[in-house]
């Protein structure tokens, strides 16, 4: 017997005249049980966010409840008042969000921002709220519960705030709690941790979850219930079990089929001559030392050393804060290393003076994990591409034709360089990337989290994209990720960081299959749902 606690009844939610469709949200039904999660899956796009999004009246400028009814302690929330919204957030319904930094004010204390949904209903007195504020501290697991309270945002790390941005949320003890993708830009570990807080919190307190996500390991690792959403329908619902072994509808298949599952063996061909050999390199970063304040070090690359064969794949991966991403940005001098060797092409990037540098640096190329902050948005895609070579004194109509191949071999036709950035939907804009690093010729490409944000079906799109264009061009790539399973399908061998140190290294089968390391193990270990058994398990 179910024991409804919000039940979605026909809800259609209005697009503004002139979207790609008239509704984000079409005729969706489905009810929401006490204590149960419910896990929303879908590709950017879907409609997943936006039913909780007009739970919380937060629906954007021009969208809007065009028909249908929710119904939560037997009212109809989605035709309140604003002061009767204002009223239910936070104290019946809670939201927290796939970026905290971006949902927590930077200028405030972690206590204080606790403190004020307290001070906004009208709870406690001043010194209760403190009070209260350091028990859901301590109740989300963050360490040091009288320290952190004390702390700004940009202080805590991306899991820490995380938890901070959940005891906000739990502060008025709420009976839904939404979560909308909170651990999409999260590395495995710290992934794992949270969903365990939810799991664990979920059970302490009796609520339901609304737990909006595009990862079915994710899924599989904390749902009760799934539904499936493509262009604003739900095309198929039913326990994670069913959904995930048995599912029915093609789209749903479609999903599981692209979840990274398995080592896929790469056959391209890979030379003895080294592309990149890094010699002993080391980074540390210096802050403080100010008046009463002691100085603190963080050796992000700690002596390492590694090499890069022409035509190879080697996958980068470790946890937040392991220096993966300063050893890439190493590599291409954005980040000046205090000692040790770079050597590309039989020059030694770490030496080089600044005018060296530029003539040397089209050797090595960037991907990025956020391609439309990398663009220009005031720029056509033709300038974007063209650039760089133009600079390096390609004339201006061989650049112009390369463009416009480049386009056509990510798979976006020679006629988008015409267009803007913000034309393109995410996976398009990392196409365009990748183009725009090939524009240049490199010897070398470092993609760091080129696919971490992205759906997974579109995520093995560029995995296709990458795989192809490495055999075709004899690329070597450094790939940055924390993503395991996407790390499994790409690469030759995985070198595993941490805080610093190169702990593990070695072919991808004997680190996957035979970890030597105990971190190694740990980090295979927090792979959600499975790893990538998940989609082998669903689609036999």
């Amino acid at each position: 017997m179910t024991n409804p606690v919000l039940s979605i009844e026909h809800l259609s939610i209005k697009l503004p005249d002139g979207a790609d469709r008239q509704f984000a949200v079409d005729d969706c039904s489905y009810t929401l049980d006490k204590g149960e999660i419910l896990c929303v899956v879908g590709e950017s796009g879907s409609g997943k966010s936006m039913t909780a999004n007009a739970l919380m009246g937060l629906l954007p400028e021009g969208v809007s409840v065009g028909a249908g009814r929710a119904v939560f302690e037997g009212k109809n929330i989605l035709r309140q008042t604003e002061a009767e919204s204002q009223d239910l957030r936070g104290a019946k319904i809670a939201m927290i969000f796939q970026e905290p930094m971006t949902a927590l004010n930077p200028l405030m204390r972690i206590g204080d921002q606790i403190s004020e949904v307290f001070e906004a209903h009208k709870r406690h007195t001043p010194s209760e709220r403190r009070k209260r504020a350091l028990d859901l501290v301590r109740e989300v697991d963050l360490p040091d519960p009288e320290k952190i309270i004390r702390a700004y945002p940009f202080q805590l790390s991306g899991g820490q705030r995380q938890r901070a941005m959940i005891a906000m949320a739990l502060a008025l003890e709420p009976q839904i709690l939404i979560a909308d993708e909170p651990t999409t830009a999260l590395d495995v570990t710290t992934q794992a941790q949270i969903l365990k807080l939810i799991l664990d919190l979920r059970k302490k307190r009796d609520m339901a979850v609304i737990f909006i996500t595009h990862d079915f390991g994710v899924v599989a690792e904390i749902a009760d219930k799934v539904l499936v959403m493509r262009y604003g329908k739900i095309v198929e619902r039913g326990t994670t079990d069913a959904v995930l072994k048995t599912p029915q509808h093609d789209y749903t298949k479609h999903l599981l089929a692209a979840i990274p599952s398995g080592l896929v063996p790469q056959n391209a061909e890979v030379q003895n001559s080294p592309a990149l050999e890094i010699k002993a390199l080391n980074k540390v970063f210096r802050t403080g030392g100010g008046f009463m304040k002691p100085h603190r070090e963080v050796r992000a690359i700690d002596n390492i050393s590694l090499s890069i064969a022409k035509g190879e794949v080697l996958g980068l991966v470790g946890e937040s804060g392991s220096g993966k991403s300063t050893l890439g940005r190493a590599v291409v001098r954005l980040v000046t290393p205090d000692s040790g060797q770079i050597l590309v092409g039989g020059s030694d990037m770490a030496a080089l003076s600044e005018t060296e540098l530029r003539r040397a640096r089209y050797k090595v190329q960037m991907v990025f994990q956020d391609p439309y902050a990398s663009l220009n948005p005031r720029h056509k895609i033709l300038r974007a591409l063209t650039d760089g070579p133009i600079a390096k004194a390609v004339p201006k109509e061989q650049a112009r034709a390369r463009a416009h191949e480049l386009m056509e071999i990510v798979g976006l036709g020679a006629d988008a360089v015409d267009r803007f950035p913000h034309e393109f939907s995410g996976g398009q804009r990392q196409r365009i990337g990748i183009a725009r690093a090939l524009a240049m010729d490199p010897d070398l490409i470092i993609a760091d989290e080129a696919v971490s944000a992205l759906d997974v079906s579109i995520q093995a799109q560029v995995l296709d994209l990458l795989r192809d264009l490495r055999s075709k061009l004899n690329l070597s790539i450094l790939f940055i990720t924390h993503d395991l399973r996407v790390a499994a399908q790409l690469c030759d061998r995985i070198a595993v960081m941490q805080k610093g140190k190169l702990v593990e290294i070695g072919p991808v089968s004997d680190v996957f299959l035979n970890p030597q390391d105990d971190y190694t193990k740990r980090l295979l270990a927090a792979v959600p749902g499975g790893g990538w058994g998940l989609a082998e398990a669903a689609l036999t």
